[in-house]
């Protein structure tokens, strides 16, 4: 198994989110092999349907183990969210410590986790990172099929694509739809392939409102949806304001190149260098891989881009505490010229504080006119976005 990049505490409760097929699971029964664990499967439809009936049941459990576990898991706590009060009375009472995974905020947020402030830390766990796969990690494969862990498992390309397809049929019938997520699936599974051609664009929610047939407010619930089921994440647009900031069309990405793929059905058509479909793939993986960093470092990085009304962009802007910001220009090509550097050289002329970059696919990093222009995961490196796969002890 992998090591992946997180060390939560050995002492305090957390929750464990991620999207489904991230490894939440394997991840905690590769920690949790010496120690006492008591394990709740909420995706078993008996246990969902046992402790939706009566959430007790879980504090009556814990009473009468033997030996007393050292530690609680509650796998897909989100389908039962009543379960949060007696976590919460059971951590207050007993101190005892729980390990609560979830592939979906939806349905926390509108029930008590806030309950657990304080009490229980919060986590999340990606599809791979190019650090974790390491030797094993190939541009191609990450671009066309992702890396979550399932597709990397394996070997031949028609079971890479035919588990990505099994995957985007399994979040429209277990996320959306058994949860209620959505009213009618009909639209919402047209949008899903919109959204993902859609994917790195900007958002324009009424013209995607009508290509699916819905209003622009259904649109915008849409894409909540798929942020508290973690399967994507919105980019907003750089200002010194924060209302300014979210005044203009946010971008938004999916949570994994080979997921879009999926979604927009483009699993059998090959990317080419130096196609404009490569080229999107390219950024929207390295933004995705940025991101994935920032948040196992803890690192508080805020993302954003910048476009101006005459179409001048910057691909990534990142705000990092105690450090200038700085200017990514993302670029696919194996050999950046001048014209590639000008907008970005541009902006950093016009923004106090801050330092331009350029993450391409160039063997080696120079330094050209201020910008630095660097191999796309050294580049990430000096960014401040070093990655180290974390041999982590797990909680005793």
């Amino acid at each position: 198994m992998l090591h992946r990049p997180l060390h939560p505490s050995e002492r305090r409760s957390f929750f464990l989110f991620g999207a489904r097929g991230t490894g939440k699971s394997a991840l905690l029964r590769s920690w949790f092999t010496d120690t006492p664990v008591l394990w709740i499967d909420l995706l078993v439809a008996e246990e969902e349907d046992r402790y939706a009936r009566r959430p007790d049941e879980l504090s009556e459990r814990v009473e009468a183990a033997d030996p007393a576990p050292d530690w609680v898991v509650i796998d897909e706590v989100q389908k039962v969210p009543k379960l949060l009060d007696v976590v919460h009375r059971l951590i207050e009472r007993r101190g005892t410590r729980f390990a609560l995974t979830a592939s979906s905020a939806r349905k926390l947020k509108r029930g008590t986790a806030d309950l657990l402030a304080g009490r229980a830390f919060v986590h999340h766990l990606y599809p791979f990172t190019r650090t974790e796969l390491g030797d094993l990690f190939r541009l191609d494969s990450a671009l066309m099929y992702g890396t979550l862990p399932g597709q990397h498992d394996l070997q031949d390309v028609e079971d890479k694509r035919s588990f990505l397809r099994a995957y985007a049929l399994t979040y429209l019938k277990e996320e959306a739809w058994a949860e209620q997520a959505v009213r009618k699936l009909g639209p919402f599974r047209a949008f899903l392939e919109v959204a993902a051609q859609s994917n790195g664009e900007l958002l324009n929610f009424s013209r995607i409102g009508r290509d699916v047939g819905v209003d622009t407010k259904t649109v915008q619930s849409y894409f909540r949806v798929l942020e508290d089921t973690l399967l994507g994440f919105m980019l907003e647009p750089f200002h010194a304001s924060v209302r300014k900031r979210q005044a203009r069309a946010p971008r938004f990405y999916l949570f994994d190149t080979g997921v879009k793929r999926a979604l927009d059905r483009t699993l059998t058509v090959d990317l080419r260098a130096g196609t404009y479909a490569f080229g999107r793939a390219f950024e929207h993986l390295v933004i995705a891989e940025a991101i994935r960093r920032s948040h196992y470092l803890q690192d508080d990085y805020r993302f954003s881009y910048l476009r101006t009304k005459d179409g001048a962009e910057i691909d990534l802007i990142i705000e990092r505490p105690g450090r200038t910001t700085a200017l990514v220009e993302i670029e696919s090509a194996s050999r950046i010229d001048e014209s590639d550097l000008r907008t970005v050289r541009r902006f950093q002329e016009d923004m106090p504080r801050s330092e331009a970059f350029c993450l391409c696919l160039e063997p080696a990093r120079r330094k050209t006119g201020g910008v630095n222009v660097l191999p796309w995961d050294e580049g990430l490196e000096a960014l401040g976005l070093g990655l180290r796969p974390l041999l982590a002890a797990p909680p005793s």
